[in-house]
């Protein structure tokens, strides 16, 4: 017999394999996966502003090129958001002043959430 650890989305089992057989049983219950301890919230910098850039898609924030503060012109990136595997540019709608950053690099968010605002 052999016996092995697997990770199966996040559970972990131990299993006993009986050499031959293919037939595999659990050894014991499921071990709890260790828990990554929760991130704090980005603290908003600053005031909010009245243009709110939501996120397009749903994903993970790879990289935040601004801080709050700084003068932007439209089309400029503010963000790297990567969704599927693809990296995708967010970019300011219009020209002005980053009033908050609401994100931080490697946070997750869903459509529609507020990532950042300008004034």
């Amino acid at each position: 017999m052999k016996n092995y650890t697997i990770t199966v989305n996040g559970t972990v089992y131990d299993v006993t394999v009986e050499e031959g057989t293919g037939a595999a049983t659990p050894a014991a219950a499921p071990k709890a996966a260790p828990k990554a301890a929760p991130k704090a919230a980005p603290a908003a910098s600053g005031a909010q502003g009245s243009v709110k850039v939501n996120a397009p898609m749903q994903g993970k924030i790879l990289s935040v090129s601004v801080s709050a503060g700084q003068a932007v012109k439209k089309g400029d990136v503010l963000m790297i958001l990567e969704a599927m595997k693809m990296e995708n540019e967010v970019v300011a709608p219009e020209d002005g002043t980053v009033a908050s950053i609401n994100v931080a690099a490697g946070d997750s968010v869903e459509v529609g959430a507020i990532l950042a605002t300008l004034n």
